[in-house]
């Protein structure tokens, strides 16, 4: 790693970062719009969906996690795929393709606002989703690598992907990371594809409700990451701080579950500035846990273990939600549903409670042997 031997950044290795300066610009102007289209999508499909019925809309809730679950199936499997691909083709194209794919959805719903205009976008989303969102971030990381490292030993993204998968089974702590990632994204990828259908059913939000609470959680999870992230890693340990964000994220979805006024969801949704550090505690440990050579490789199968749950979470909140925003509901709970997904991210407080840090099996390699390790390893990944 860049100036990492003598455990300190050079000012001179700063000029490293300038050659991925479009390539962040880039990616911060695709999320900025991905994100503004949020709190107006849900108003537009249920107006044209369920025309006259502004209370509930399980048309729109049941089609939103169908695209979510197709999306899922390519994004669980083609990791693998696109690095192939960007290996025979080039960073660049396929970065330019997955980004460009949003374009076309979005036209459409500008266009009109029809059912049929509804209809094409989810199967146009569908496909963007597949392409763009779901492998965007994999293909800017081995565009980063190429960039920093133009060598071959990342060429190869598929045998990189399998030689991890091997290294974290073999690891205690790692094989429980993985655990909590997958309960973890399972249960809030639950809550977040069918969150803002709920809160226009049960307490009629518009996309301005929609707006203030995406801000809440914007703004609180730019602030803890910076101000408070640091603080609680240094006092408490990355283990303390996972701990603490997953047992926040089990109250925000019970606070969704018993939300008995409109001002609940406001509170929940300020709980984002501590679940928010759950990502880069997990990805803090796994770092510690591997040498500098697997760092990419780790987090690759760490996203790929998401992309599964990001699969499976549509199948039981989708059905669930409706079935409980109905009339035919066997009792009266609204959001039983994301008490269903608040039991999974409990699952995922266990497993992050059973993390030993301290044991020999998870303190991290000692310096000469992080060097054994990636002499042996170097042949390997070396392969093209």
């Amino acid at each position: 790693m860049v100036g990492a031997a003598d455990g300190k950044l050079k000012m001179g290795d700063v000029r490293v970062l300038k050659p991925l300066a479009h390539l962040l610009i880039g990616l911060v102007l695709y999320w900025v719009a991905e994100e503004m289209t949020v709190p107006v999508i849900v108003d537009i499909t249920m107006a044209a969906l369920c025309p006259g019925d502004g209370s509930s809309c399980p048309e729109a809730i049941y089609l939103t996690g169908l695209h979510q679950t197709v999306g899922g199936i390519f994004r669980a499997v083609g990791f693998t795929l696109m690095g192939q691909l960007a290996d025979e083709y080039g960073r660049k194209p396929l970065l330019i393709l997955a980004a460009s794919t949003s374009i076309i959805p979005y036209t459409v719903l500008a266009l009109s606002s029809t059912k049929v205009a509804v209809y094409v976008y989810l199967v146009l989303r569908t496909i963007s989703f597949m392409i763009g969102q779901g492998t965007i971030t994999c293909l800017a990381l081995a565009y980063t690598v190429r960039t920093e490292m133009d060598s071959g030993c990342h060429r190869n993204l598929s045998i990189t992907l399998l030689t991890y998968l091997c290294c974290c089974f073999a690891s205690d702590t790692l094989r429980r990371v993985t655990y909590i990632s997958f309960f973890y994204e399972l249960g809030m990828i639950a809550i977040s594809d069918v969150l803002l259908y709920y809160l226009k059913s049960v307490f009629a939000f518009d996309k301005n409700q929609f707006s203030e609470i995406l801000m809440v959680v914007g703004i609180g999870s730019i602030f803890s990451q910076i101000v408070i992230l640091p603080v609680m890693i240094h006092a408490i340990g990355e283990k303390g701080v996972l701990c603490i964000s997953i047992l926040a994220s089990v109250a925000y979805a019970t606070l969704y579950g018993l939300a008995w006024s409109w001002w609940v969801p406001y509170f929940a949704s300020s709980l984002g500035i501590i679940y928010v550090m759950v990502k880069p505690a997990t990805y803090a440990i796994i770092s510690r846990e591997v040498v500098s050579a697997d760092q990419g490789k780790a987090q690759g199968f760490n996203a790929t273990v998401k992309s599964t749950a990001v699969l499976m979470a549509p199948l039981f909140m989708s059905p669930l939600t409706s079935y409980f925003l109905s009339e035919e509901a066997p009792f009266n709970c609204e959001g039983f549903s994301f008490l269903v997904a608040g039991f999974f991210l409990a699952i995922s407080l266990v497993f992050a409670w059973m993390l030993d840090l301290e044991s020999k099996d998870s303190t991290g390699l000692s310096g000469a042997d992080q060097l054994n390790r990636e002499a042996v390893q170097a042949p390997l990944l070396a392969q093209p």
